[in-house]
């Protein structure tokens, strides 16, 4: 199409719409820069080409994948969609980078991590800097899944940094959420958090392989025994371990079967749909959060007094509660 070679913002909405379904790569790559443009006339664009495409949308089995840096999260990443692709599955991979909030810098190197899929016609494999926002997650993860949807791929992974309450807001926005975990030294259970276990469908030891097996087998019965403990977050599913080796291709076709039989059971529970409608609504809170921050920012009332404001509160001479509300009395009604 012509006016993929456009700026992103001039390309008329309705190429969007009838070139993504028809996968136009191009014009994907373009789209997913408006979504994550800061500009406000490039947001409307962007919010236009969502609406249009938002009926076709919603089979695709979305999967989050977190884990520590070391885990192994992109080797295994790489033959778990070469292995989906194999089975005649589109896969997308949505990778939060880390973005230095000094800087503003990002690494944007996920795809020299998954050499095999980012040479895969069927793959498509988007790094997006973090911006500094909540646990990592790129403040436009969810409109990007519209996205890669509406343009076929019905397997959408989303990979976190791994670190603060990244795990939390990636689990708000997937079916299937996985936990990457490796075998300790002598202290398997070191570091394990009570909230990361309650948000796991599953838990995968990896890097099985070698020397390294038992010692993983030993970690998974560990975890299977923490677990017990733990009150799991859904009525119908008990979160398994499995150890795997993303470097092996071992345990992997295992793990995908258990996300395949986790989604059927939601489904035939109506849990499914429940979940699916509870992130819809809590995509919409958000939205709303950060457009009321961003009004907050613009008002020129606010910005006057605001320095001042805070300089009070950290000389101990304005209580932060009150602080709050004088900002709160300088908006609009």
């Amino acid at each position: 199409m012509a006016s993929a070679a456009l700026p992103a913002h001039r390309i008329p909405v309705a190429d969007y719409v009838v070139g993504i379904p028809a996968g136009d790569r191009a014009l994907l790559a373009r789209a997913i820069t408006l979504v994550e443009s800061a500009n406000p006339d490039h947001a409307r664009i962007a919010q236009a080409v969502l609406q249009e495409l938002l009926p076709i949308t919603g089979k695709a089995m979305r999967l989050g994948i977190t884990g520590v840096p070391g885990v192994g999260k992109s080797t295994t990443i790489d033959q778990l969609g070469m292995n989906l692709i194999a089975e005649g599955r589109q896969v997308a991979v949505l990778a939060i980078d880390p973005t230095s909030k000094r800087t503003g810098g990002s690494i944007l190197g996920d795809k020299t991590r998954m050499n095999s899929l980012s040479q895969e016609r069927n793959a498509f494999i988007r790094p997006s800097p973090s911006s500094g926002t909540l646990g990592g997650v790129t403040r436009r993860t969810r409109e990007t899944m519209v996205l890669v949807e509406a343009a076929g791929f019905d397997v959408i992974i989303v990979e976190t940094v791994g670190v603060g309450q990244s795990e939390v807001a990636v689990s708000d926005m997937v079916d299937f959420f996985l936990v990457l975990l490796l075998a300790g030294g002598g202290d398997d259970l070191q570091g394990i958090k009570k909230g990361i276990i309650e948000l796991a469908d599953m838990i995968a030891i990896n890097k099985a392989d070698g020397d390294n097996i038992k010692r993983a087998e030993s970690a998974a019965n560990e975890y299977r025994g923490a677990l017990q403990i733990f009150t799991p977050h859904g009525a119908t599913w008990f979160p398994p371990v499995l150890t795997v080796s993303g470097r092996d291709n071992r345990g992997l076709s295992e793990l995908w079967n258990k996300v395949v039989e986790h989604r059927k059971l939601m489904q035939s529970t109506g849990e499914f749909e429940h979940r699916r409608r509870t992130q819809a609504v809590a995509w919409m809170r958000d939205m709303l959060e950060e457009r009321l921050m961003g009004a907050l920012r613009t008002n020129s009332r606010v910005a006057v007094e605001l320095p001042g404001i805070e300089a009070a509160v950290a000389t101990g001479t304005l209580l932060p509660t009150l602080a709050v509300d004088r900002i709160m009395d300088l908006m609009p009604v």
